[in-house]
């Protein structure tokens, strides 16, 4: 299969609105490049073949200009070989480290040197994968990160809304033995199982398709994580709050830093009692809550 990458430049100052976007509607295969030094940004998406490529392009280009995003010249589209793509992802990524969990790149498996007692996720960018350097995955895994050093791994851990299964593969290389992941999309369960095989965590998470109803359904977890946006977790504040076992936490995230009081506000009234904190990670906030109650051993 030949991909074909299509390009257009925007204004940089219009970066965040565009990447606000690409986030909401979810669609695999768009992202936004930015190049700090010269103040310029770009949308850019890659997809199999030029009429699937131009398909996508009809139905973003309206809703850029919808929420105030300019374009600066015409689109420019190309065929792209499957290491093309790869290695321009490889100047906007590079291995990060929080706590004792490392992400790294794939193509730096041969020189990177694990620390005794850490734990590394290979990542290899793609269609569907992408990096994890996004600030919302990254106030997740923060959080997870904080919460195996707090409280240790025992327990079951639920990834609602796993996408490409970043998170929930990240709470079993942290140690946690019951991880489950699921999401509405059944690709996205797919992706997550060849992330799961890519890393040797085959079968030690069990990803299924599901949606905040049926993937909840029956399931309480001393560790809640769900990366959605706003309005959703609102929507389902209710089964949310109610999968979470005693002592457990909720972590949500997905949430724009102007959204934090209303979506706190929400949860904070459905779950009395329970401790709640929040932070900010460039225009993007959690809200995490403690259910009170002693913790399963």
């Amino acid at each position: 299969m030949e991909l074909t990458e299509i390009k257009v430049e925007i204004p940089a100052a219009a970066a965040n609105a565009a990447d606000d976007l690409l986030l909401e509607l979810g669609v695999d295969g768009w992202s936004l490049l930015e190049d700090a030094i010269e103040k310029r940004a770009w949308v850019v998406g890659i997809f199999a073949g030029e009429a699937e490529a131009q398909r996508h392009w009809r139905e973003l280009a309206p809703l850029l200009a919808k929420v105030g995003v300019g374009l600066i010249g015409e689109t420019v589209e190309r065929p792209l070989g499957d290491r093309d793509w790869k290695d321009s992802y490889k100047a906007h990524f590079h291995a990060w480290q929080f706590g004792r969990l490392h992400w790294v790149p794939v193509w730096e498996r041969a020189t990177f040197a694990l620390p005794a007692g850490d734990a590394v996720l290979w990542l290899d960018p793609g269609l569907a994968f992408g990096t994890g350097n996004h600030e919302t995955t990254r106030l997740c895994v923060e959080r997870l990160v904080a919460l195996a050093e707090k409280n240790g791994v025992a327990g079951r851990v639920i990834d609602a809304g796993c996408g490409s299964g970043i998170l929930a593969l990240s709470a079993s290389l942290l140690g946690w033995s019951d991880v489950v992941g699921f999401d509405n999309d059944a690709e996205a369960v797919r992706v997550s199982g060849e992330n799961a095989a890519l890393n040797g965590l085959t079968g030690r998470v069990n990803f299924f398709t599901g949606d905040l109803l049926s993937g909840l359904a029956g399931r309480k977890a001393e560790v809640l994580l769900a990366n959605i946006q706003a309005d959703v977790l609102m929507r389902f504040a209710g089964e949310l709050l109610g999968a979470v076992a005693p002592g457990g936490t909720l972590v949500l995230s997905g949430i724009l830093a102007m959204e934090r009081d209303t979506v706190r506000a929400v949860f904070v009234a459905a779950a009395p009692g329970w401790a709640v904190e929040s932070r900010v990670m460039g225009e993007w906030s959690d809200v995490v809550l403690t259910r009170p109650g002693a913790r399963a051993e």
